[in-house]
């Protein structure tokens, strides 16, 4: 019943729009050149000549109305493309939610592949549709937290850091390639209008892979990233509390005011990277290689363990 009484109000809604234009089309003209009258012709005394100023006049509302019958066929058509593009806009809405909705379901299947489909389809949507982008890296990192979970200060959680960096564990693209490709994601994530901040802290990322990946503002405190291969990596301004980075390779990195207070750095190379201005305080850095890393205006005190061979500058 009440589809029908819709479908009542859209049909009187065009016929009275129908009539309003064919109202503009006959009667506007005439408004515009009236019809001249008989009082106006009295100067005219040759019927000829009347006749002629009548057919001019006459001539003048036709011109007028094909003027006006030109600018409602445009305005038509430009109507018409609108509806259009509404109709195109609303079909592609349509068809990334359900590309959306698909991909979440994927992330939660047991088949690791079909996870990994799933983190490329998110990665793809996020490419062809910025306004998504933000809810997706939301969605990728909530991911990796959950299912790479280093659960620092729970009751059974791990010890961290754990006694000795276990060279063992295979790369994070080999023992967990989902979490792999979804950290890669995050990495090359394009940039949006919000960009929130990407949570990775308490996530086990041993061993990962994310040389050149862009993460810069990312809160990893209580991390572990041990062994991980981040050379020419962007964590500017990111929050690296108490992380577990010995022996990750940081050859290049850029990390100019990031918070290393209490992390474990001991054989990490950080040849060539910028730690202008980060804050390294109770960090353990025995053993790291500091060949021509950019230190000026890096916090530091006595707790902050240095390698053998290297003497700090003091604190501004």
């Amino acid at each position: 019943m009440m589809e029908r009484l819709v479908s009542w109000k859209v049909v009187l809604a065009a016929l009275g729009l129908v009539l309003l234009l064919l109202a503009i089309v006959l009667f506007v003209p005439r408004m515009a050149y009236p019809p001249l009258s008989a009082t106006e012709l009295q100067g005219v005394s040759a019927a000829d000549k009347r006749i002629e100023l009548q057919h001019a006049r006459g001539q003048l509302q036709g011109a007028f109305r094909g003027q006006l019958l030109q600018a409602l066929a445009g305005l038509f058509i430009i109507a018409g493309s609108v509806a259009a593009w509404q109709q195109v806009r609303v079909a592609r809405d349509g068809q990334i939610t359900e590309r959306f909705t698909r991909a979440i379901e994927h992330l939660g299947d047991e088949n690791r592949g079909i996870r990994i489909g799933g983190l490329y389809a998110l990665e793809r949507i996020a490419n062809n549709s910025p306004s998504d982008r933000a809810t997706i890296q939301r969605t990728i990192g909530a991911f990796v937290r959950n299912n790479a979970a280093w659960p620092v200060g729970a009751p059974d959680g791990p010890e961290h850091p754990t006694p000795d960096v276990d060279e063992s564990i295979p790369w994070l693209q080999i023992r967990a390639f989902d979490i792999q490709t979804a950290v890669a994601i995050l990495g090359r994530r394009p940039p949006s209008k919000e960009q929130p901040v990407l949570h990775l802290s308490r996530c086990d990322l041993r061993s990962a892979g994310l040389a050149g990946a862009t993460l810069p503002s990312t809160q990893m405190r209580h991390a572990n990233l041990a062994r991980a291969q981040m050379d020419g990596c962007l964590l500017e301004n990111s929050n690296l509390y108490d992380t577990d980075l010995r022996g990750a390779s940081l050859r290049g990195a850029h990390m100019a005011n990031v918070i290393l207070r209490n992390a474990y750095l001991q054989g990490a190379n950080l040849s060539r990277a910028d730690l202008r201005g980060a804050d390294l305080r109770g960090a353990n850095m025995e053993g790291a290689v500091l060949a021509g890393t950019n230190l000026s205006g890096a916090v530091h005190d006595a707790t902050t363990t240095w390698p053998s061979n290297y003497t700090p500058q003091p604190t501004p």
